[in-house]
C-alpha cells in the first residue's frame, strides 16, 4: 500500500502559456504516432521488404502486447513521487530513449527474411514500450492540471491542435525528407528522417515539462492497492463505455490513415491537378502533402471551434455530431473516381473540420471520468483512468493496423506493382466503407454516455467541498 500525506489543489484558470506548453507534448507524440499510423505499414512492405500479411500480424501482436501494459504504467505513474509531481518527470526521463529507438526501428539491417522479422518485432516492441512510458503520464497530466471543466476542454483543444499540427508536419514532409536525406536511398532516408523527428520531439517534450504544473493530488490519507484500483475501474460504467468507443474510433482512424498512401499511389496515381486556372503535376508525395495539409488544416480549425460546439451542444452531443459527420464523409469516398480530385480534397477538409471537436472533447471526458471515479470511490487514480483509456485506443489501433495489412494481402496487393482492378477496388473499400463501420459504431455508443454537464457540475462541487475539508484537517471517510 502507499500512503499519501498531502493534498493540494491550486485553483484559478490555467494560463495561455501553460495551455501552449501542454499542447507541445501531443505535438511531440505525433512525430511518432502519426509516422507509425501513416507510414509504418508502407515502410515495412515497400522499403524493408516484408510481406503485408506478416506485417499485419506483427502490428497486431506488438500493439496488443503494448496496450496490455498501459494500465500498469498508469498505476506506476500514479504512485511516482518526485519534486516535479507524478506525471511530469516521465517527459524528461523517457524522451531521449524514445528518440533513439525511433531511429533503430526505421533502420534496415541486411538480414534474411527471418532476421528482418525478428528485428522488426524487437525494435518496434521496445519503441512502443517507451512511447507508453512517456505518453501515458502525459495524457494523465490533463486530469491534474485543472479541475475546471472549461479549462479541461480548452486544454484538450490545445492538445489536439498541436496533435493535428504535428501530424500535418509528418504527413506533409515525411516523404520529402526521406528523399532529401536519402538521395534515392529510401532506407537511409527513413533512418535520418526519424532522427530529425526525434530531436524535435525531445525539445517539445521538454517544453511541456517546463511550462506545466500538477495541481490536483490524491485525497489526504488515501490508501490504495493495485487490485482496488482495478476494481474501481471495471465498475466505472462511463469509462467502460468510452473504452469501447475508443477502440472503435482508433480502428476507424488506423484503417483510414494506413490506407491513404496506398489509395493515392495505387488508385489515384500520378496525374495533373488543375485549380484556379493553374495546373500541378502530382505524384504520391504531392498528393499526400496536399491531402494532409487540407485535412489537418480542417482538423485544427475544428478543434479551435470546439468550445462553441460544446457551449451549445455539450460534450456528449458535440461528439455525436462530429462522429456522425466523419462517418458519412468517409463512406462517400467509395463513390469518387480518380479524376474527381477537387471533390476528394474538398471533402477531406470539410470532413476533418467537422471531426475535429470529437478528438478534443473525448480527452475532456476522460478527465471527467477521473473525477467521477474519485467522487464515487473516494480514491483518485488519474493515471490508471487515462492509461486504461489509452489501452482501449491502442487495441483499436492494433486491430485496425492489422486488418489493413490482412485486407491488402486478401485483395491481392503486391508492393511496387501495377494493381489489378479488383485490388484497386479493395484499396478504395479499405479507404472508405470499411473504416466507416467502426466510426458509425462510436457514433451510436456515445448516446449512452451519462456524465453530462449538469451532473459533472454537481460532482465537481462536492469534490471541491470534500477537498477543502481535507485540507482543513476535517475527518473524511475513506472506503
Amino acid at each position: 500500500m502507499q500512503q499519501f500525506d498531502a493534498c493540494r489543489q491550486t485553483t484559478g484558470k490555467v494560463g495561455f502559456l501553460e495551455k501552449i506548453g501542454y499542447g507541445l507534448g501531443d505535438g511531440a507524440s505525433c512525430f511518432y504516432f502519426q509516422t507509425f499510423s501513416a507510414y509504418l505499414l508502407f515502410f515495412y512492405t515497400d522499403v524493408y521488404g516484408l510481406p503485408a500479411a506478416i506485417v499485419g500480424t506483427m502490428l497486431a501482436v506488438t500493439r496488443i502486447g503494448d496496450a496490455i501494459i498501459d494500465p500498469f504504467m498508469g498505476m506506476v505513474a500514479d504512485r511516482t513521487r518526485s519534486r516535479w509531481g507524478h506525471f511530469r518527470p516521465y517527459l524528461i526521463w523517457m524522451s531521449l530513449p524514445l528518440a533513439v529507438m525511433g531511429v533503430a526501428t526505421f533502420t534496415t539491417p541486411g538480414f534474411g527474411l527471418a532476421g528482418k522479422i525478428i528485428y522488426a518485432y524487437v525494435t518496434y516492441s521496445i519503441l512502443m514500450l517507451l512511447y507508453t512510458a512517456i505518453n501515458i503520464p502525459y495524457g494523465a497530466l490533463l486530469g491534474v492540471v485543472s479541475s475546471d471543466s472549461l479549462d479541461r476542454t480548452s486544454l484538450a483543444s490545445y492538445k489536439m491542435s498541436f496533435a493535428f499540427g504535428g501530424s500535418l508536419v509528418v504527413q506533409a514532409v515525411a516523404l520529402y525528407l526521406v528523399e532529401f536525406f536519402g538521395g534515392g536511398n529510401a532506407q537511409r532516408g527513413w533512418q535520418l528522417t526519424m532522427a530529425a523527428f526525434g530531436v524535435i520531439a525531445v525539445i517539445l517534450f521538454f517544453g511541456t515539462f517546463s511550462l506545466t504544473r500538477e495541481r490536483i493530488q490524491p485525497p489526504v490519507q488515501q490508501r490504495t492497492t493495485f487490485s482496488r484500483d482495478f476494481a474501481d475501474l471495471i465498475t466505472n460504467v462511463p469509462w467502460l463505455l468510452l473504452c469501447v468507443i475508443g477502440v472503435s474510433t482508433l480502428v476507424y482512424a488506423s484503417l483510414r490513415v494506413a490506407a491513404t498512401v496506398y489509395y493515392f499511389k495505387y488508385y489515384i496515381g500520378p496525374q495533373t491537378f488543375s485549380f484556379l486556372g493553374q495546373s500541378y503535376e502530382l505524384d504520391t508525395k504531392g498528393f499526400m502533402a496536399v491531402f494532409t495539409v487540407l485535412g489537418y488544416a480542417g482538423s485544427i480549425l475544428g478543434v479551435m471551434s470546439t468550445r462553441y460546439f460544446v457551449k451549445y451542444l455539450g460534450k456528449k452531443y458535440t461528439y455525436l455530431f462530429s462522429m456522425a459527420a466523419i462517418t458519412l464523409v468517409t463512406a462517400s469516398y467509395f463513390l469518387y473516381t480518380p479524376k474527381q480530385l477537387t471533390l476528394i480534397f474538398a471533402m477531406q477538409f470539410v470532413g476533418l473540420y467537422l471531426n475535429g471537436p470529437s478528438m478534443a472533447v473525448i480527452w475532456a471526458m476522460y478527465a471527467d471520468i477521473a473525477d467521477y471515479s474519485e467522487w464515487k470511490h473516494r480514491r483518485r487514480a488519474t493515471g490508471l483512468v487515462f492509461s486504461a483509456s489509452c489501452m482501449s485506443q491502442k487495441m483499436g489501433w492494433a486491430f485496425g493496423g492489422a486488418v489493413a495489412g490482412w485486407l491488402l494481402a486478401y485483395y491481392g496487393f503486391v508492393a511496387g506493382e501495377v494493381q489489378s482492378v479488383s485490388t484497386q477496388t479493395g484499396i478504395v473499400t479499405l479507404f472508405s466503407l470499411i473504416p466507416a463501420v467502426p466510426a458509425l459504431l462510436a457514433t451510436l455508443l456515445i448516446l449512452f454516455y451519462s456524465l453530462d454537464e449538469k451532473r459533472m457540475q454537481s460532482i465537481q462541487e462536492e469534490l471541491t467541498a470534500r477537498r477543502a475539508g481535507e485540507e482543513a484537517g476535517q475527518p473524511v471517510a475513506v472506503n
